[in-house]
C-alpha cells in the first residue's frame, strides 16, 4: 500500500509530479548493481553516460571557440584603437609634406640678401603659387567670389552693406578670401554687401 501522508494537499498529482516522480523511480540504481553482469537497465546508463561525455565533449569545444572568438575580437578592437589614434596623430602628415617646399622658399629669400627689388617680388610669387599648390593638394580651396555673385551665408561674412548700381543681396567687393576644406568651410570670406534701394 503506498504511503500517502508523503504529500496530504496533492491527492491527484498532476501530470508534471507523475512525469518527475517515474523518472526518479526509474534513475534510482542500486550501489551494488554492476551494469557488467547484465542487470536488467544496464544499457540505459551507459548511454547515458556516453551522450554525457559527448555532451560534455561539445561544451569544451564550444568552450574553447568562444575564448578564441573574444580574444580575436579584442585583438581587432585594439588595432582598430591603435588606427584611429594614429590617424588623428598624422592626419597633416601628407599636406605637411607639401607646406615643406614652402617654408625651404621662404628660407632662401630670407638667407639672401638682395637689393632687387623685382627679384625679391619674383620670389614671393613663385612662393605664393607654391603655396596655392600645396593648399589645393590639401583640398583647401580659396573662396573669392566675383562682384555681382548671390550672397550665401554660409560660404560669406558680410562686413557691411553699401549702396550699389546691382542687384539687393549681392557681393560688391571682397575684403578677404574664404577657405573650404573638402565642401568644409574653414574661413568665410569677407564681403561688402549691395544695401537694398
Amino acid at each position: 500500500m503506498e504511503n500517502t501522508q508523503e504529500n496530504p494537499t496533492s491527492q491527484n498529482p498532476t501530470p508534471a509530479e507523475e512525469a518527475a516522480r517515474q523518472a526518479a523511480e526509474a534513475t534510482a540504481v542500486q550501489p551494488d548493481a554492476n551494469p557488467a553482469e547484465g542487470a536488467p537497465g544496464a544499457a540505459a546508463p551507459a548511454g547515458v553516460e556516453a551522450a554525457l561525455a559527448e555532451a560534455q565533449a561539445k561544451i569544451a569545444e564550444l568552450q574553447e571557440s568562444f575564448l578564441r572568438a573574444k580574444a580575436e575580437t579584442e585583438n581587432v578592437r585594439r588595432r582598430a584603437q591603435e588606427d584611429v589614434s594614429k590617424a588623428h596623430k598624422f592626419a597633416i602628415e601628407s599636406f605637411a609634406e607639401h607646406l615643406l617646399p614652402v617654408v625651404d622658399s621662404l628660407e632662401a629669400a630670407v638667407a639672401h640678401s638682395s637689393d632687387d627689388l623685382q627679384k625679391v617680388r619674383e620670389g614671393v610669387e613663385l612662393t605664393l603659387r607654391q603655396l596655392n599648390g600645396a593648399l589645393e593638394k590639401g583640398r583647401v580651396v580659396a573662396i573669392n567670389p566675383p562682384a555681382g555673385e548671390k550672397f550665401d551665408p554660409h560660404r560669406h561674412q558680410a562686413i557691411s552693406m553699401v549702396p550699389a548700381e546691382q542687384e539687393p543681396n549681392t557681393i560688391v567687393s571682397v575684403l578677404q578670401k574664404g577657405f573650404v576644406i573638402a565642401d568644409r568651410v574653414l574661413r568665410p570670406a569677407l564681403v561688402t554687401v549691395a544695401q537694398a534701394k
